[in-house]
């Protein structure tokens, strides 16, 4: 074994043991993803009790001191997924006994999978750590499952966009992750890795044009029923229902009020001939106006019968984007909580 390889090993083992310590699969197996279906690697520093603060770092992404007490920054100027990595990253270098570290934006350039023989060796283990801390195989799986997504799914960028956002990982590095677990073939991560994302919100929103691609564009069915998600305040839905509208049953949007949510398409798409009187499927394409934590909540029942609910259909956002200057969101809980 090399020792790129051997250093690639020991992070991963070192990530898989601190799930295991803070029983992190079983948080959110048992729950379904309802609660959380993503690593909450900011919870996880402060219940390690590991100080973490961002600022507006200028020319860095993060860093680790050790003297005289361990601590980590992490820069206010990156979207969530990126401050998730560097903080996962200097998460790493702390749990794996490492050096003090500044660390730039070439830890999102690298994979620490493909490294060079004469890489740094501590960091192919922060980056190796970071990746595997956040999307350990069983979550890839565990969200593979729950919508559906087969291995055949996963070479399209569409569906591996999707995972990332569930799992609150940065488009590329879910591409390259999903390879080092064999589920993607090293060829596909590349092709994938040099897709601009911005296409593929593009191809997901169809005639829908927003102002400007700084958000993120969810696809949402009835797997994601229950689920919590984790945004920014520009990021758009696209939901997709079936709806019994031959019995005339219709999804009611009361739960996406204009203060909160604008929306931007409502379509049923067209179905074969033979499904005529049947079941349609309703597209609602609505996009957050604000920072917020609330709900997209809609129910299918009849317009002259209000009380003639059928279905319900509910699912929770928390759409704060990045972290700003000072202690985590879930640094605050946790202090709140133990106060």
């Amino acid at each position: 074994m090399t020792a790129i390889e051997n250093a690639i090993r020991k992070a991963m083992t070192a990530a898989g043991r601190l799930h295991n310590d803070l029983a992190i699969r079983d948080r959110i197996e048992r729950a379904n993803g309802t609660l959380n279906g993503q690593v909450d690697v900011f919870g996880v520093m402060a219940r390690l009790n590991l100080p973490l603060i961002f600022r507006p770092l200028d020319g860095l992404l993060g860093a680790f001191m050790s003297e005289p007490n361990p601590g980590v920054l992490v820069t206010t100027k990156r979207p969530l997924s990126v401050q998730r990595f560097t903080a996962a990253h200097e998460l790493g270098h702390f749990y794996l006994k490492h050096r003090p570290s500044l660390d730039d934006d070439s830890i999102l350039r690298r994979s620490p999978f493909s490294a060079s023989k004469d890489a740094n060796l501590q960091e192919v283990e922060a980056d190796a750590f970071a990746a595997s801390f956040l999307l350990p195989q069983w979550l890839a799986i565990f969200h593979c499952k729950r919508h559906g997504w087969t291995k055949q799914d996963l070479p399209d960028p569409r569906t591996v966009y999707q995972l990332s956002l569930r799992a609150g990982t940065s488009y590329a590095a879910t591409c390259w992750t999903l390879a080092r677990y064999n589920m993607i073939s090293r060829l596909d991560a590349k092709q994938l890795a040099d897709i601009e994302p911005k296409k593929i919100k593009k191809a997901i929103l169809g005639d829908v044009e927003p102002a400007a691609y700084y958000g993120d564009v969810w696809e949402l069915g009835e797997a994601d029923k229950g689920e919590v998600l984790h945004g920014g305040p520009d990021d758009l839905f696209v939901v997709r229902l079936k709806e019994n509208a031959g019995a005339g049953y219709l999804w009611r949007l009361e739960g996406l009020n204009s203060d909160a949510f604008t929306v931007r398409e409502d379509v049923r798409e067209q179905t074969d001939a033979e499904t005529a009187g049947g079941p349609v499927v309703r597209r609602i394409v609505a996009q957050s106006v604000r920072q917020q934590q609330g709900s997209i909540r809609m129910t299918e029942a009849r317009p002259w019968q209000p009380g003639s609910v059928v279905n319900d259909y509910t699912l929770d956002v928390d759409l704060y984007g990045p972290e700003v200057a000072g202690w985590s969101r879930a640094e605050r809980r946790f202090r709140l909580e133990a106060a």
